[in-house]
C-alpha cells in the first residue's frame, strides 16, 4: 500500500501574501511541491488541502487532487494542522481512498529532496514508530544563544541546564523543525496532535529544509533557485 502525500495550502497567509501560489521561479511555490511528490513515484495520490479557489485551480493543473474543500473554519491563522489533517483524512477515507501512511509536506520548504522523503517513510516502516518528522541541527540554542524575558522584562536564557555552556558546541543539540511529517495513519487518528508521543527524528541538511516563511526568505530561495544551488 502506498502512502499519500497531503499538502495543505490555505489562501490566507500573513508572512509571504499568497505565497502558496506566488512564482518561484517559473512556476507557483506550491507547484514544486506537487511536481516532486508526482516525479517521487512514492505516493498513490498527491492531495492538496485548501478552502481557496484559485489555490485548488493552480494545484490541480499541476496534477494533484482536490477531492473536497477545506471548510473555511479551518482556514485561519488560529485554525490547528491537526485539525487540518483529521478533517483531510476524514473526507479521503468517507471518499474511498485507502492508505496507512501519510506525508504532510508543506510546500513553503520547497527544496525537501525526494530521496529524504523515501528515507523518512522507510524508518517509520522499519522502527513502527507513530511519526518521524524531517529536522536539522540548529545552531541558534536555547541553551547558549538564544534568550526571552523573565517576568521583570529583563533577558534570561530561554532554558538552563545547569552551568552555561562555554560554547555553542558544548550545548545540548536542539533541531529545527520543517516540513516533511510522516504519520501512520492510525496512529495519528488515535491522538490527534502534530507530535505524537513515540517520534522520531531524520536529520536532513539545513539547505535542503530551508522553509518560506518571510518576504527576505522568499527571496533567499528565488536566489538558490536563480543560481542552482539546490535542486527541487
Amino acid at each position: 500500500m502506498k502512502p499519500i502525500c497531503f499538502i495543505g495550502a490555505r489562501g490566507g497567509s500573513k508572512g509571504v501574501l499568497r505565497k502558496n501560489i506566488r512564482n518561484l521561479g517559473d512556476k507557483p511555490l506550491i507547484a514544486h511541491s506537487i511536481e516532486s511528490a508526482l516525479k517521487s513515484n512514492i505516493f498513490s495520490h498527491v492531495i492538496v488541502s485548501t478552502e481557496d479557489n484559485q489555490i485548488a485551480k493552480i494545484a490541480k493543473k499541476y496534477g494533484a487532487e482536490v477531492p473536497f474543500i477545506r471548510p473555511k473554519k479551518l482556514a485561519t491563522s488560529s485554525a490547528s494542522m491537526a485539525d487540518v489533517m483529521h478533517h483531510g483524512i476524514t473526507e479521503l477515507d468517507s471518499l474511498g481512498y485507502n492508505f496507512d501512511i501519510f506525508v504532510n509536506r508543506d510546500c513553503t520548504v520547497p527544496f525537501i529532496q525526494i530521496s529524504d522523503i523515501k528515507k523518512a517513510i522507510q524508518l517509520l516502516r522499519k522502527t513502527k514508530c507513530d511519526q518521524v518528522v524531517g529536522v536539522y541541527k540548529q545552531h541558534l540554542n536555547p541553551y547558549f544563544n538564544m534568550m526571552e524575558l523573565d517576568s521583570r522584562g529583563f533577558l534570561k536564557m530561554s532554558k538552563t541546564n545547569g552551568k552555561r555552556p562555554v560554547g555553542r558546541q558544548s550545548a545540548p543539540i536542539v533541531y529545527q523543525l520543517n516540513g516533511l511529517w510522516v504519520y501512520d495513519k492510525e496512529k495519528f487518528l488515535r491522538y490527534r496532535k502534530p507530535l505524537l508521543p513515540k517520534t522520531l527524528p531524520y536529520e536532513i541538511s539545513p539547505e535542503t529544509g530551508f522553509m518560506i516563511d518571510t518576504e527576505f526568505e522568499f527571496k533567499i530561495a528565488e536566489l538558490i533557485l536563480k543560481n542552482k544551488l539546490l535542486k527541487i
